[in-house]
């Protein structure tokens, strides 16, 4: 927590682009805006210049711990360059995890460069594969998150209009650049527990 807080990790959540208001139900929309924030501080992999997504997956990996701690609470990492296969041809997923609060796979795309809307394209595609050939039954519908070295807010907007997969588009740093912290955790909290209310209630039914 101490690393988070220093980091900015507070005060950065709950401001990733995304479509989760008009893709997931009102109390997972709420816990999935809270998680995904923008930028991602990515200071504790050094400040040397990464030329492309390998060389970040394989920074971020090496230094799971630190990585886990900035993507926020309730991560667990599945694995780098996760293997799927469609109508015979392979697929590569830079890294997938789970999100224990949220009860669902997260497809997490890297880019080395500046946003494109083609980008988000690519991102629903390995979502509705992992929907179709990892999830379970159980598993609540898989979240894409893309991290990309910078953005235009306006064109990640766009992009993910008429998309009917939930995913969030945020950018990363390589240098520590946060300073203010605002406590947030008491309202995270407050809607992590509306959703397992809410999860009894159905179990219930």
């Amino acid at each position: 927590m101490l690393l988070q807080i220093d980091n900015g990790y507070i005060h950065a959540k709950g401001h990733a682009i995304n479509n989760f208001e008009q893709t997931l139900p009102p109390l997972q929309s709420d816990l999935a805006r809270y998680i995904f924030k923008d930028p991602y501080n990515f200071s504790f992999i050094g400040t040397v210049a990464l030329q492309n997504e390998l060389d970040i997956e394989k920074s971020l990996t090496s230094k799971i711990t630190d990585f886990l701690l900035e993507m926020g609470r309730g991560f667990a990492y599945i694995g780098r360059q996760y293997h799927i296969s469609v109508d015979g041809d392979d697929y590569y997923i830079d890294l997938l995890m789970y999100h224990l609060k949220l009860h669902c796979y997260v497809v997490v795309e890297l880019k080395a460069v500046e946003f494109k809307p083609e980008f988000v394209s690519k991102l629903n595609f390995y979502i509705s594969a992992v929907d179709d050939i990892v999830k379970s039954p159980e598993d609540k519908p898989t979240i894409g998150l893309l991290l990309c070295r910078t953005k235009s807010n306006k064109k990640a907007e766009f992009s993910l209009r008429g998309i009917t997969q939930p995913m969030g588009i945020a950018q990363y740093e390589t240098e520590k650049l946060f300073a203010d912290v605002a406590s947030a955790l008491p309202q995270i909290e407050e809607i992590e527990e509306k959703l397992e209310k809410s999860e009894g209630k159905s179990d219930k039914e």
